[in-house]
């Protein structure tokens, strides 16, 4: 727990939140900046900052919620789909894991940042990314 964390300050009840689902582990609730009405972050409710932080014994719980949030999201509002969504230190606005669940429609507004592609050639080419990627995974084997 950190004492300056707003999400553990939720976690502990010191803030409020709209909760819609917590057990042991992880807390979701709602943002209260929703990108749509029904956006839900779900959280660890341990401090960690990033995805490899979270204990491997805690991952697959962390992801059936998220499973289980993400059909809620989509039947409980009537949305078409759902973005899902886990932001690392970039775009971080509170350092602590948290996975968004967002309700989305056709032609709902929300323009995703995938651009400016970068793609690659000659100078970069794929197998050197593929082999820095690959020797990264081996590292930490």
């Amino acid at each position: 727990m950190s004492q300056t964390c707003s999400f553990c300050q939720v976690i502990a009840g010191q803030l409020p939140a709209h909760v819609v689902v917590e057990d042991q582990e992880v807390l979701g609730f709602l943002d209260h900046r929703p990108l749509f009405r029904g956006h839900v972050l779900l959280v660890p409710k341990e401090h960690h900052t990033i995805l490899s932080d979270l204990p491997a014994d805690r991952v697959a719980h962390f992801f059936t919620t998220a499973q289980r949030l993400e059909r809620a999201v989509e039947d409980g509002l009537g949305a078409a789909g759902s973005l899902i969504l886990i932001n690392n230190v970039i775009s971080q606005s509170v350092p602590h894991l948290h996975l968004h669940v967002i309700p989305r429609n056709p032609k709902d507004g929300l323009r995703f940042w995938l651009g400016p592609r970068h793609p690659y050639d000659a100078e970069n080419p794929a197998e050197t990314y593929a082999e820095k990627i690959r020797a990264a995974l081996a590292a930490r084997e």
